[in-house]
């Protein structure tokens, strides 16, 4: 018997930790296909816009290390003709999920146990590959860190050192950050791209100085809007090649600002 194909389906409208351990769970039965509602399917079922178009959805979920594919639907109560699947994963027991599921022929399987952050399983790092490291707070993940991480990890097996809560709090104020350091480390450790989330120890915009110290990474990675000539002299002095890339989204998306969506 080969592996059990699941399905999931939703807006996924501002992906965030709940819907991450979902996925993750969801992948524990088989492989995991999503049904992504079209803007139009999700207006209809929630009653407004979406706040991220579809094309910026299916980019995120396509990043999430917990998902196999991504499938368009145009109807948020039907499973597309010719989809093959075994399972129908719900977070909770929707009484339109569980007819939807009997109706198709799949069946029904209602998860639990969501709580927590655990660390996700990647596969292990390739030693013929270059280190690489970047750093930030990663406060509300968006398209625009995907596509960081994307291209970071272009040059090599990529780290996040993500900054802990109270160095966060030092350098940006009073109401940062928003998620705390766990949750902020398990999002972006979901992240298909990103070898390995850790938090880093220290403070200020050196709080990753001894991680840094310890992993050697070959190559570090920022957006030229946190390129700091007392970072290059940094990573100069310790034999680390610095790359600076242009703050850009993927092709097709609109720009992101964690600052925007947080409105502060």
């Amino acid at each position: 018997m080969g592996t059990p194909a699941v399905i999931v389906g939703g807006g996924f409208d501002d992906i965030r930790s709940r819907d991450l351990r979902f996925l993750e769970e969801a992948a524990r039965l088989g492989e995991l296909t999503v049904l992504l509602w079209s803007d139009a399917a999700l207006a209809e079922r929630i009653g407004v816009p979406p706040q991220f178009p579809f094309a910026e959805r299916a980019y995120f979920l396509e990043a999430v290390r917990f998902v196999r594919r991504v499938v368009a639907t145009d109807a948020w109560d039907a499973v597309p003709t010719g989809l093959d699947a075994d399972i129908w994963a719900a977070r909770d027991d929707n009484p339109e999920c569980a007819r939807l599921a009997r109706r198709s022929g799949l069946a029904y399987r209602v998860l639990t146990g969501l709580e927590g952050f655990p660390e996700p399983a990647s596969p292990p790092p390739a030693t013929n590959r270059n280190k690489v490291a970047v750093t930030g707070c990663f406060d509300w993940l968006h398209s625009g860190h995907v596509r960081f991480f994307e291209e970071a990890s272009g040059y090599g097996d990529l780290y996040v050192f993500l900054g802990n809560d109270k160095c966060i709090e030092g350098l940006k104020g009073k109401g940062h950050p928003l998620h705390p350091e766990d949750e902020r480390r398990y999002v972006v450790g979901a992240i298909k791209y990103v070898t390995k989330a850790q938090v880093s120890t220290g403070s200020g915009w050196l709080d990753a100085d001894a991680e840094m110290r310890a992993l050697k990474p070959d190559v570090l990675v920022v957006n030229e809007d946190g390129d700091r000539d007392e970072k290059r002299a940094y990573y100069r002095e310790l034999g680390i090649e610095y790359r600076v890339l242009k703050r850009a989204p993927a092709p097709g998306l609109p720009a992101r600002s964690s600052t925007d969506l947080r409105g502060f």
